[in-house]
């Protein structure tokens, strides 16, 4: 079951999202200001720093899909959507640790069939029986494939690409790169196919 939709009325434009240094050493990835986030303090950005403050209604994304910003205070619950889900939400999950692949809904079935099995291949974080990964859909992607954390993203073209396993090997669940490290995946609002 898809997650519901947030609050309908005008959109929260963010800003345009300051790209910077990759510090991740894995090819191709994208990196976002995140300062002041997660160490340091948690009252708001500096600069043109991801912002991650709480809103009911839709947010306009500089980034596609995105990798942080203002989002809703109900996150997703993580794990597999064979459409696609409120952006809002989403980037909640990413808050806490998760990663979040993105397809374009075009993308080959035996590709998305790839995806769900290495996600399927992740292992559990903890006691929370998460894997705090989300995978579905989205349109108007300009790469195939798209897998984004709090602050960094990587396009790929392929579901074996190996540096989607570094990707969540790096990211997923960090304390150093998590703002919300420890956050909740489960008990938000949607129910994956898998989970």
């Amino acid at each position: 079951m898809l997650p519901p939709p947030v609050a309908a009325g005008s959109a929260d434009v963010q800003s345009a999202a300051l790209a910077v240094a990759n510090p991740s050493g894995i090819p191709g990835v994208v990196a976002y200001d995140t300062t002041g986030w997660p160490a340091g303090r948690h009252n708001g950005p500096i600069d043109r720093a991801l912002p991650h403050v709480h809103v009911p209604g839709p947010v306009a994304y500089s980034v596609t899909p995105p990798v942080g910003g203002d989002h809703n205070a109900t996150w997703l619950d993580c794990g597999v959507y064979d459409r696609p889900v409120p952006p809002e939400r989403a980037v909640h999950d990413l808050e806490h640790g998760a990663v979040w692949i993105t397809y374009r809904p075009s993308l080959p079935a035996r590709q998305v069939a790839e995806l769900r099995a290495f996600e399927a291949r992740q292992s559990f974080v903890g006691s929370t029986g998460s894997r705090y990964v989300d995978l579905s859909p989205f349109p108007g992607l300009s790469s195939p494939i798209v897998i984004s954390s709090w602050g960094f993203q990587l396009r790929v073209t392929s579901p074996g690409d190996p540096r989607l396993q570094r990707f969540v090997d790096a990211f997923r669940v960090s304390p150093t790169y998590s703002p919300e490290y420890g956050g909740e995946c489960n008990g938000g609002v949607g129910t994956p196919i898998a989970a």
